[in-house]
């Protein structure tokens, strides 16, 4: 079975090898290198077991070229294989990929390694079976055409003939490469037979028996323990600090001050303290005094009152299409109302942890729990000073990342640290550190206007958002493209920003700046709706009915995930009773178009999310176990986070731990029922989409069981408690 839709052209050139093992086991690879980076890789360089290795006892062994974050890609990219390959799940084990540029991208970011894979992954499997194939029918004598495989066994029908695939090994590996542009790559959800059915992760066993997997767990002969005090207020250097006291203490071996470099997502100053035990490093650590050398004073106070009067300024004007103030002082009414989130943290149950070794020879190992492993090697070789070509990246399982593990400052620590001391070494962040040096998703402020026409349509939209950035462009996390909906869904349209001056690191939150922006523009869509006397779901439904130019969504695909979950929550077909209300919002990001229908019940200003109804369409799902922890794990993270909120005083960070940065209880968490859009479109990822329009259908229901419009987070500052 072909694409539905011709694939785009690869990027990078791409290739297959096949090569026999001493054990007599079939190795296929399907490497891709670029042709303009100068990554130093020959293309016709071959190491065995790049993607497939088929064993002589009908076995396989598929390698996972990603990290594995528990966004469970570490299942379906071999899934994938499996199922092109035509295996038996049950005869499949999975093995960890380290850092190897024959991946290609190895990255856990953006929701793209589903979409990125794709290709690779099937090529792999297809590539495999066409051999194996081939192989057998040239032993009977048949056309392979005539052939087909089932749990790894080739049948020729007509004949009656079959073979298990691990008899076919060393034929196959005699046989040419296949072209890649001639094999049949499955696409239909139709043709599969593993892919969307619900299979456990291949790590579920190892995790609930506490067996060795995070980057904590890495024991190597001879390691020493680290941790590293880094200054309170962001950007800050070491004064002078009392290292030779704590050289001292029990089980300390190396006290040092680190100078740090310029880079904000790099290195920073602070003092590293080396001991035989964890335990012993950080109880020196509390001995620890140091004088800062502090430069910056951010505050939370400060940027409030900056936002304030932004608002009343014009900004800068991104976008406009029409005439938006002629339209809104001809509108038959006006909708206006402003928007506030705060910072929040990635706060991952994992800290920020690496394990480092720097060999006599120079050579450089890690054992990291990185989402970016590339990014963090070209880091690192920077920092030191280093060629990339020296340092090895093993890659362990995450303990969540959400964004967090894009950025490596900590490997840069480790590898510092290594180096001086020339043993393994473990640097462990503690919670406290976690949070006060986190990469923070930026607060920001919008205001809308809406004007509406005599039959309640939106004919003009102005939107101010005020948001943070350095030396005049937006940090990371904080752009809102011009595009944004209702882009192109308005005949008169207007985006302007102005921007706060921030010193406070920021960096990709689950759903860069997506979990935020839906929440201001669902929310306001329902106090528009209101307005307009429509109903929330008719509102959108017409809102997506027609365009004014391009727009950056499929306006159908949007609107059969609104039509779904509504259907599956009975909206406006059942008497909600006192105190109860559905909220309903949709979503496009990252290639992924989702939309929920929540359910609340209010008890005064005490509220109880009590179900979610989901529709997603992300494309055909590749494991429908990982596609349903996806969707759940993103109404559970966006009811938590929108309690929450990083606050800033004289530079640093106020909020340390669990006590004062409070996730939610198990309790607190609602039932989620999902629901997947089998298209045929190209699978796309979905470790992002479904946090945005979670939060807005939730404050929408609280509207409708309270009647209190929440315009600010966290939801304590409009008096409502979960």
């Amino acid at each position: 079975m072909t694409d539905l839709k011709p694939r785009a052209p690869m990027n990078r050139r791409s290739f297959l090898k096949v090569s026999m093992l001493a054990s007599g086991a079939l190795v296929i690879g399907c490497g891709r290198v670029s042709t303009t980076d100068d990554t130093g890789i020959d293309a016709d360089t071959w190491v065995a077991n790049l993607y497939v290795r088929i064993n002589t006892d009908g076995t396989v062994t598929i390698v996972s070229k990603n990290p594995e974050a528990g966004q469970g890609v570490k299942t379906a990219f071999p899934m994938v294989v499996a199922e092109c390959l035509g295996v038996d799940w049950q005869v499949v084990s999975v093995e960890q990929a380290p850092l190897d540029d024959r991946y290609g991208r190895q990255v856990v970011g953006g929701s793209y390694g589903t979409p990125d894979g794709w290709d690779d992954l099937r090529v792999a499997g297809t590539a495999a079976r066409q051999l194996l194939i081939a192989a057998a029918a040239e032993g009977w004598g048949v056309a392979a055409d005539e052939c087909s495989t089932e749990n790894g066994m080739v049948t020729h029908a007509s004949t009656g003939k079959s073979a298990r695939y691990e008899t076919l090994l060393e034929a196959a590996a005699q046989l040419p490469v296949p072209d890649i542009d001639d094999l049949d790559l499955k696409s239909r959800p139709s043709d599969f037979s593993l892919l969307g059915t619900f299979v456990p992760g291949v790590d579920n066993q190892q995790i609930h028996t506490g067996q060795p997997l995070f980057g904590s767990d890495v024991r190597l002969d001879g390691m020493l323990y680290a941790v590293f005090a880094n200054c309170p207020t962001f950007g800050g250097k070491v004064g002078d600090a009392n290292i030779e006291q704590v050289q001292k203490l029990p089980g300390v071996t190396h006290t040092f001050v680190v100078a740090g470099t310029d880079d904000p997502r790099g290195l920073q100053a602070g003092v590293a303290i080396v001991a035989n035990t964890w335990w012993e490093a950080n109880s020196a650590r509390k001995k620890l005094r140091v004088n800062w050398v502090t430069d910056q004073a951010d505050s939370t106070a400060d940027y409030d009152r900056q936002a304030k009067a932004l608002l009343e300024a014009p900004g800068d004007t991104l976008r406009s299409d029409g005439d938006v103030e002629a339209t809104l002082g001809g509108a038959s009414k006006v909708v206006e109302a402003t928007y506030y989130y705060p910072f929040v943290s990635h706060a991952n149950m994992e800290p920020q942890n690496c394990t480092a070794h720097f060999h006599e020879s120079g050579r450089l190992e890690f054992w990291a729990p990185t989402q970016n492993p590339k990014s963090g090697r070209s880091l690192v070789a920077k920092t030191l000073d280093i060629p990339e070509d020296r340092i090895h990246v093993n890659l362990t399982r995450i303990g969540g990342g959400f964004g967090r593990r894009l950025r490596n400052d900590f490997m840069a620590e480790a590898a510092w640290i290594a180096r001086e001391v020339g043993q393994p070494v473990q640097l462990q962040w503690t919670r406290e550190d976690d949070m006060r040096h986190d990469f923070y998703r930026p607060a920001g402020w919008h205001h809308f206007k809406a004007g509406l026409d005599e039959n309640g349509r939106m004919i003009a939209f102005d939107h101010h958002f005020v948001t943070f950035g350095r030396d005049g462009e937006p940090v990371s996390g904080a752009d809102l493209s011009p595009g944004h909906y209702p882009a192109g869904l308005v005949p008169n349209f207007r985006l302007r920003q102005s921007l706060i001056e921030t010193r406070v690191p920021t960096g990709p939150w689950r759903s860069p700046g997506h979990s935020a922006y839906c929440w201001c523009y669902q929310s306001f869509f329902d106090e528009v709706a209101l307005a307009a006397g429509r109903d929330a779901l008719e509102f959108r439904l017409d809102l997506l009915s027609r365009s004014y130019g391009d727009t950056q969504i499929d306006r159908q695909r949007v609107s059969d995930t609104l039509k779904l979950a509504a259907e599956k929550a009975g909206w406006g077909e059942r008497e909600l009773g006192a105190n109860r209300g559905l909220g309903i919002a949709f979503h496009y990001d990252h290639l992924g178009y989702v939309s929920h229908v929540a359910e609340v019940v209010a008890d005064g200003s005490a509220v109880k999310v009590e179900k979610v109804f989901s529709a997603a369409d992300v494309g055909p799902i590749l494991n429908l176990s990982g596609a349903k922890n996806q969707v759940e794990g993103c109404v559970v993270d966006a009811l938590s986070t929108a309690q929450l909120e990083i606050t800033f005083a004289n530079g640093a960070a106020q909020q340390s731990n669990f006590n004062d940065y409070e996730l939610l209880r198990i309790g607190q968490a609602p039932e989620i029922e999902c629901h997947f859009i089998q298209s045929e479109n190209s699978p796309t990822g979905l470790g992002e989409p479904p946090i945005a329009p979670a939060t807005p259908a939730i404050t929408n229901a609280i509207f409708g069981a309270t009647g209190t419009r929440i315009r600010e987070l966290p939801f304590a500052r409009s008096g409502i408690f979960v």
